[in-house]
């Protein structure tokens, strides 16, 4: 007798930004059978809905409530949000679209992935967007709706505008990754409500017959035969089960959400499995390495004008500038916010921030599973500012935010720097608050690392090394990340998987 057909040709691990876009592509032909399987709820927060509301999403139902592990910099951990839902991070972020600048790019091929330049990337880029803005090189007939809002926080085009006085270039479209300089950024909203990747790529694909998705679905682990893939245990419902793939699993849980159902599967680390009780099934040690986020230091002012209230995502122009004339390529970025963030200096009540961040951070970490168990909360370790270009070109993003807060375009805003303060005057003051005070910018990448040497965990078609039957199609295959935040690197690398995929 012959073995009964597996019930699905393709399963995705993770309902996210990537598994929304294949689970969408995939299924457009009527013959492949996807499970998409995703740990949160289908049903998310209404805020979910409302752009100014998202900085109450990082401690809802709709995250994971992630932090990392107590930073030598800082010496306190580090929440690092992450989605939980379908649309995952894409429901819960700032709704920033930008590419990143094409020099950032550059480095992927340092330890050997090929093909994955930015030109090659710009077709995906393309596929993904509509962009109301029609700048060359933009993408006309795409899901995502982006843009950027039509009437920004007056407090903001005051802060561009100073931008301009205070020397820096005027771009015109710094989403589409030719340009540098400032300028109001593309963002995920449509009609004055969040695009999600749930909204723009699932939910027009829910309806066909060759898509089952899954919520409430943790996977445990992947199954095998022998050195092939073919399925999924995961936990639903209070119970156990078991899903056959007949041709791939695709994880697509993120760069914390993947490396540990690998992990949790045996592969990785041999010394990282044997600590968590998990039998070794292949050695592969790049898994969990590699990771690295953008971390950001946030100049607090207040204002004796009032500020007016956000009707957009708070952070609706960004600048991407140089830390030193001999660098590749722009490696800061600068975003002015239409609130007062949070500060260890003193509350304010009305005012504005400049949040500053190195685009291209030298520091690398680590990522581990604590225990066997699926649902134990992860060992995450960015190690955030251990090399110290991190830190000078914070210091330089500083530099040139404070010149921004003193032209005359922003004087009639009454403008005073509560965080860090005046009397952070000297570089050692404003490095240690940089250090002590930093947040994560929410954009971890690089766990499953894609390239052909030793530390690599996927190559350049996203198959992971020395294994048969699966692949990996998400941020964590990003070897060096990118100068933006990252979710449309994550959309344009999905798209690209579903090409791929296409022709396995």
């Amino acid at each position: 007798m012959s073995s009964p057909k597996p019930a699905y040709d393709v399963i995705l691990v993770g309902g996210g930004s990537a598994g929304c876009v294949l689970a969408s592509r995939l299924t457009e032909n009527a013959e492949v059978r996807v499970l998409l399987l995703e740990a949160g709820s289908a049903r998310l927060p209404e805020s979910v809905a409302h752009p100014p509301a998202w900085p109450s999403l990082v401690a809802s139902e709709a995250a994971w409530g992630d932090s990392t592990v107590v930073q030598r910099a800082s010496g306190a951990p580090v929440p690092l949000p992450r989605g939980r839902g379908l649309g995952g991070s894409s429901a819960i972020n700032a709704m920033v679209f930008a590419r990143g600048h094409r020099t950032s790019y550059d480095s992927w091929s340092a330890h050997g992935a090929r093909g994955w330049t930015f030109d090659d990337l710009l077709p995906y880029f393309q596929r993904t967007e509509t962009a109301v803005s029609g700048a060359p090189g933009r993408g006309t007939g795409g899901p995502l709706t982006v843009g950027p809002a039509q009437q920004p926080n007056e407090v903001l085009t005051a802060c561009l505008d100073a931008a301009v006085e205070a020397g820096h270039r005027r771009a015109f479209d710094i989403s589409g990754g030719l340009e540098e300089g400032f300028a109001p950024v593309d963002l995920n909203i449509v009609g004055g409500r969040r695009q999600s990747a749930a909204d723009a790529y699932l939910a027009p694909a829910l309806g066909r017959p060759n898509l089952d998705v899954v919520t409430g679905a943790t996977a445990h682990r992947l199954l095998f035969e022998g050195r092939r893939c073919v399925g999924v245990e995961y936990g639903a419902g209070g119970r156990t089960h078991t899903a056959a793939a007949g041709r791939e699993v695709v994880l697509t849980a993120g760069s914390i959400g993947s490396a540990l159902i690998l992990q949790r599967s045996g592969i990785g680390s041999e010394d990282d499995l044997r600590q968590a009780g998990v039998d070794v099934r292949h050695a592969l040690p790049g898994v969990g390495r590699n990771l690295h986020d953008h971390p950001r230091a946030n100049l607090v002012h207040q204002t004796r004008q009032p500020v007016p209230a956000a009707s957009h995502n708070h952070g609706e122009i960004l600048g991407l500038l140089r830390s030193t004339p001999a660098a590749d390529g722009p490696d800061v970025q600068l975003i002015f916010i239409d609130i007062p963030l949070p500060n260890p200096v003193a509350p304010v009540r009305n005012g504005f921030t400049i949040g500053v961040s190195p685009m291209r951070p030298a520091s690398r970490g680590s990522l581990r599973i604590s225990s066997a168990d699926p649902y134990a909360a992860p060992v995450i370790d960015p190690r955030y500012f251990t090399e110290e270009e991190d830190l000078r070109a914070v210091l330089s993003g500083i530099a040139a935010a404070r010149e921004i807060a003193r032209s005359p375009a922003l004087a009639g805003w009454g403008i005073e720097e509560v965080a860090p303060g005046p009397a952070a005057a000297d570089e050692t003051s404003i490095a240690d608050y940089a250090r002590r005070y930093f947040g994560s910018y929410c954009h971890p990448v690089g766990t499953c690392m894609m390239g052909d040497d030793e530390v690599s965990v996927v190559d350049s078609a996203l198959r992971v090394h020395g294994l048969d039957g699966l692949r990996v199609a998400d941020a964590s295959v990003i070897p060096a990340i990118p100068s933006n935040n990252t979710n449309a690197t994550v959309y344009a690398i999905a798209e690209r998987a579903a090409d791929l995929l296409a022709r396995s």
